[in-house]
């Protein structure tokens, strides 16, 4: 008598929406991090060549290296996101798996700085202003991109040095400390003047800074910003809490969404093993 096969269908558990979404998703993130990573060793290999040399001999070295910290950043988005391409693509559980703890533990270290940011607001400042103004300060004249970044920082943010000393922290550079034989003793970088750009020639004034760290505060707050950076970055985060938050939000319950989806689909990937490895067994013995 002849035995009845099991039937095989083609129906499948894996989500083709849920697969082809995470890919997409993921591939404009590797694309990006590949962007990172052009620029950021363009930036690093341009600045080796200006300078003749680049300073990497303690970790804040590397993180006030400002393309070293972009090549960093993109490869490792590279990384997480090539694992997530693939791993949908391919239906592959132990990539899927990488991604998905990947993700988690950025998003668990988004939301300790974020807690520690918005419940210890001063003691992050007090944190940041021990741990990074001497360096960063004594630094600017030996990093283009750290300068630009100061620079930058300074006038979109209208303050002068990053400490609570306000402009006084410029006399720990070497170049505008008063004891300093150059002409910028005793000043301050052109960006943090008020009114750094002639108005009739539109030129930058970059002797504007020049002499200011004589002046008292009163005196001085006529010509630059006085106060810290961090400070003032500090105050701006207070005033615009809540825009903050929302976008911390967003981006978490982003994170949360996508998550979700790759252990949806690596949930929907082992019940189709398991489901083919069912059938396989079951075919075997139906054969005897």
């Amino acid at each position: 008598m002849h035995r009845r096969r099991p039937h095989h269908s083609n129906f499948t558990y894996v989500s083709s929406c849920v697969k082809y979404l995470i890919f997409i998703l993921n591939f404009v993130f590797w694309l990006f991090g590949g962007l990172l990573i052009g620029i950021g060793l363009y930036a690093f290999v341009d600045k080796w060549q200006l300078t003749g040399w680049v300073k990497l001999e303690t970790v804040y070295d590397v993180i006030l290296n400002i393309s070293l910290v972009m090549v960093i950043m993109g490869g490792v988005v590279f990384i997480v996101s090539f694992a997530g391409c693939v791993g949908a693509l391919r239906e592959n559980t132990c990539l899927l798996k990488f991604y998905s703890l990947c993700l988690l533990i950025f998003f668990l270290l988004e939301m300790a700085i974020a807690i520690i940011g918005f419940v210890f607001p001063h003691t992050m400042q007090s944190m940041l202003e021990e741990n990074f103004t001497d360096k960063i300060i004594h630094t600017y004249r030996d990093d283009p991109d750290l300068q630009n970044f100061i620079d930058f920082a300074q006038q979109e943010f209208r303050c002068c040095g990053l400490s609570s000393d306000g402009y006084m922290d410029w006399s720990k550079n070497e170049y505008f400390n008063c004891t300093s034989p150059s002409v910028e003793r005793c000043g301050v970088p052109y960006s943090c003047c008020i009114n750094a750009t002639d108005i009739s020639s539109g030129l930058v004034n970059i002797m504007c800074g020049y002499g200011v760290q004589m002046l008292s505060v009163a005196e001085a707050s006529k010509k630059v910003w006085t106060s810290g950076c961090i400070e003032i970055v500090r105050s701006w985060a207070e005033r615009n809490l809540y825009f903050i938050a929302g976008i911390a939000l967003g981006v978490a319950l982003s994170q949360l969404f996508v998550i979700y989806l790759a252990k949806t689909l690596e949930g929907q990937i082992d019940l189709q093993k398991s489901r083919h490895q069912w059938y396989s067994y079951l075919t075997r013995h139906m054969n005897y």
